[in-house]
C-alpha cells in the first residue's frame, strides 16, 4: 500500500477543540460523511467504557477534518452505516494514535476496521521521536503543547458530558492531523513511510478475534504443570468454554472464571459441587450458574483428549534456548544500530521466541508474521540463517 503524504500545512484546531460540533442525528451524520469523504485524511479517536464487559462499550467518537472537531454520539444515533462506509473509503486516510482498542471497538460494535490506517504512535517510533509515545508526550514533543490531565476514569456513557470531558475528547483529535502530516514527510525522507503503513495495516489485522472459539487460549498457561493428555484437554476445554461464555454474556474473564481458578480446578480435579466450591477464589454464584458445566468438562476430558489430542503448551524460548535467544536479540540490536532505528522496532523478544519455537520435526524454522514484510530482508532472513548455524554447531 502506498499513500502520498498530504500537502503541508495542516492546521492546528485549538478553536475547534474549544467548541466542537456535536453530531447527534443520522441525517447530520450522513451529510457530514459525504463532506468528509472529500478530505485527504481524518483524525479519529474513541471513548468507551470497559469495566466488567468483554467488549468495549462506545461512548463517543471524535473526528477532525481541516476545519473542525466533531463529537459523534453513538448513544443517540442508531444507524452508523454512513460512518462505516467512510471508515473503509480507500481515498481517505484515517489517522489514529495508539489505536488497538479503537480498532477493537469499531470491529466489535460496527463490524468494520478503518482502512487505510496511519497510527501516529507507530509513526513516531519509526521517525525516532520515541518508542510507545503517549498522546500527551507526542503533542509536547511535536508542538510544545501541554494537553493537561487525562480523563481516564470518566464515565463516557453519562449525558450530558462535563465541559472538561468534551474539551479533553476534542483535543484528542485537534492536533493529530498536523502531527501526522509532519511525520509522513519525515518518514518519506527516511524511506520508512511504507514501513509505517505496513505496520499500521498489520495492527488493523491483529485487531480481529483470531480465536473466537477459545480453543487456543489454554496454551497461554505456561505455568501449568501436568503430564497427561486428559488434564491438558480439560484445561483446553475449560478455557474454551470460559472464552465462549465471556463473549456470549459480554463479561470480562474474571467475572466468569479467573485464570488462576482454571489452573486450580485442573490441579484439584473436583468431582462434586461441594469440592468445586472449596477451591480458592471460586465464586458461589459461578458454582450455582456454571458448576455443572465445569464438572461435565472434567468428566468428559478423557474422551475429549482421545477424540482431539491437545497440542502441547510450549514454554517460552528463554527457558531452554536462552543462549540462542540472547544472540538473536543481540543481532537485532546490531541491525537497529546500523539502520539508525529503534531496536524495539526491529524484533521484539516474543517475536524471536516464536521464531525459535517454530522449528518443525524436520528442523526447519518459519518466520512469524511479525518478522516478514520489510523486516524479512532487514533481519528475518539473517535470523533464519543464524538459527540454522546454531543447530549445525550443536550437531
Amino acid at each position: 500500500m502506498t499513500i502520498e503524504p498530504v500537502e503541508q500545512p495542516y492546521p492546528l484546531l485549538d478553536a475547534g477543540a474549544a467548541q466542537p460540533i456535536w453530531v447527534t442525528d443520522q441525517r447530520a451524520l450522513v451529510e457530514l460523511c459525504e463532506q468528509w469523504s472529500q478530505e485527504p485524511l481524518l483524525t479519529i479517536d474513541t471513548e468507551f467504557i470497559r469495566f466488567d464487559t468483554f467488549y468495549p462499550v462506545p461512548g463517543l467518537i471524535q473526528l477532525a477534518d481541516r476545519q473542525h472537531c466533531y463529537l459523534i454520539d453513538p448513544l443517540a444515533i442508531d444507524d452508523m452505516s454512513a460512518l462505516i462506509a467512510l471508515l473503509v473509503n480507500p481515498a481517505v486516510l484515517k489517522v489514529f494514535h495508539a489505536c488497538s482498542e479503537d480498532l477493537e471497538l469499531f470491529r466489535n460494535s460496527y463490524g468494520v476496521v478503518p482502512a487505510p490506517l496511519f497510527d501516529t504512535q507507530i509513526a513516531a517510533a519509526f521517525a525516532n521521536w520515541g518508542f510507545s509515545m503517549g498522546l500527551q508526550r507526542l503533542v509536547k514533543h511535536a508542538l510544545n503543547i501541554d494537553l493537561g490531565k487525562a480523563q481516564t476514569t470518566s464515565d463516557w456513557l453519562q449525558r450530558p458530558l462535563t465541559p472538561e470531558q468534551v474539551h479533553y475528547a476534542a483535543l484528542d483529535v485537534a492536533y493529530l492531523g498536523n502531527i501526522a502530516v509532519r511525520l509522513m514527510h519525515e518518514l518519506q525522507q527516511l524511506g520508512r513511510l511504507d514501513w509505517v503503513l505496513e505496520e499500521s495495516a498489520l495492527l488493523a489485522d491483529s485487531s480481529r478475534d483470531a480465536d473466537p472459539s477459545g480453543q487456543e487460549y489454554y496454551r497461554r498457561f505456561t505455568q501449568l504443570n501436568v503430564n497427561s493428555d486428559e488434564a491438558l484437554a480439560a484445561c483446553r476445554d475449560l478455557a474454551a468454554w470460559r472464552e465462549q461464555a465471556c463473549r456470549a454474556r459480554n463479561l470480562c474473564r474474571p467475572k466468569v472464571l479467573r485464570n488462576e481458578v482454571i489452573l486450580d480446578i485442573i490441579q484439584q480435579w473436583p468431582s462434586t459441587l461441594e469440592e468445586l466450591s472449596a477451591i480458592k477464589d471460586m465464586r458461589r454464584s459461578a458454582v450455582q450458574e456454571d458448576g455443572q458445566a465445569i464438572l461435565a468438562i472434567l468428566k468428559d476430558a478423557k474422551v475429549s483428549a482421545e477424540a482431539n489430542p491437545p497440542k502441547p503448551i510450549h514454554l517460552p524460548a528463554h527457558v531452554y534456548r536462552s543462549k540462542e535467544l540472547k544472540k538473536l536479540l543481540s543481532l537485532a540490536r546490531e541491525v537497529a544500530k546500523r539502520e539508525n532505528i529503534l531496536p524495539e522496532l526491529i524484533a521484539r523478544r516474543k517475536d524471536v521466541e516464536k521464531l525459535i519455537n517454530s522449528q518443525s520435526e524436520e528442523g526447519a524454522y518459519r518466520l512469524p508474521r511479525t518478522l516478514v514484510g520489510w523486516r524479512k530482508a532487514l533481519v528475518g532472513d539473517l535470523m533464519l540463517s543464524r538459527l540454522q548455524s546454531f543447530d549445525n554447531e550443536s550437531d
